[in-house]
């Protein structure tokens, strides 16, 4: 890339740049985009400094899925969500917990102040047959604008507590969603393993809400793509005005989403202006 294509480069993002100034975004990520947790990390720190407030909801399948199978236990999903029984529940807790912190001293060691916000979801029990898998019944939106507040990065490991003061597993997307929507974030964006959303073959780079319900219930979107799209289903249909499918493994896949015209991965809109 020559001078003048970089020169283009900030032209181009400077609209974005105000657009999203002192706003609101809610990132995740986990899975197998934590493999590129750098770039991530690096993405998210360029946002803080050029006034942007991010908050992070951070996963972790892969890697609750190599410790369960080290003690000898078989992951089990229903619906593409955790079985998680006690001995799990312990499993996922120890796991976020390292993740967190790693994510925490990341951000750090750039120079940006940042915390683990866990412990502001509350929820009760989704389904019994799916165990400590928490339903998400509130946001303690006041702790974690709190922290944003002071210039800190909050932090979210996806976990809830219940009115038995049990600890119960979400969904991360799901949690996501939930806090994008509490927060009145500007924009959702969920970073997974894929380029986003593709139905008979065909990669959407835009989806509405009907479409995205119809893929679910149809079942062309399915396993582990029906969390994350109805996370973006939730937030639309809340109030968020944007949330996105990108592929977190391209490196600063987020930069691109938010500050070019083109963008990257699916948005999912409320209705379908293209």
């Amino acid at each position: 890339m020559n001078i003048h294509e970089k020169t283009q480069v900030l032209i181009e993002a400077l609209p974005y740049i105000k657009k999203y100034n002192n706003k609101l975004v809610v990132i995740k990520f986990g899975g197998n985009a934590m493999a590129e947790m750098n770039h991530v990390i690096e993405d998210i720190v360029l946002l803080k400094h050029i006034g942007i407030k991010p908050i992070v909801v951070h996963g972790g399948g892969p890697e609750i899925d190599n410790e369960l199978k080290n003690i000898g236990i078989m992951p089990k999903f229903i619906n593409g969500l955790r079985y998680t029984d006690d001995a799990t529940m312990k499993v996922v807790e120890k796991v976020f917990n390292k993740l967190n912190k790693d994510i925490v001293a990341s951000l750090k060691s750039l120079g940006v102040d940042s915390i683990d916000s866990s412990g502001n979801i509350k929820v009760k029990q989704k389904n019994p047959k799916l165990g400590l898998v928490g339903e998400i019944t509130s946001i303690n939106k006041e702790g974690i604008l709190k922290i944003l507040n002071a210039s800190i990065i909050p932090i979210v490991s996806p976990i809830g507590v219940g009115e038995d003061d049990k600890s119960y597993n979400i969904n991360a997307d799901t949690a996501a969603s939930h806090i994008a929507v509490s927060t009145n974030a500007e924009k959702l964006t969920i970073l997974t393993n894929v380029d986003g959303v593709i139905i008979n073959e065909k990669f959407l780079p835009h989806m509405d809400i009907n479409t995205a319900e119809e893929g679910i219930k149809n079942g062309t979107i399915n396993k582990g793509m029906i969390p994350k799209v109805e996370a973006c289903i939730y937030a639309v249909k809340n109030s968020c005005p944007k949330a996105h499918l990108i592929n977190g493994l391209i490196p600063h896949s987020l930069l691109l989403e938010i500050f070019t015209d083109k963008g990257i991965g699916t948005e999912i809109v409320y209705k379908n202006e293209y």
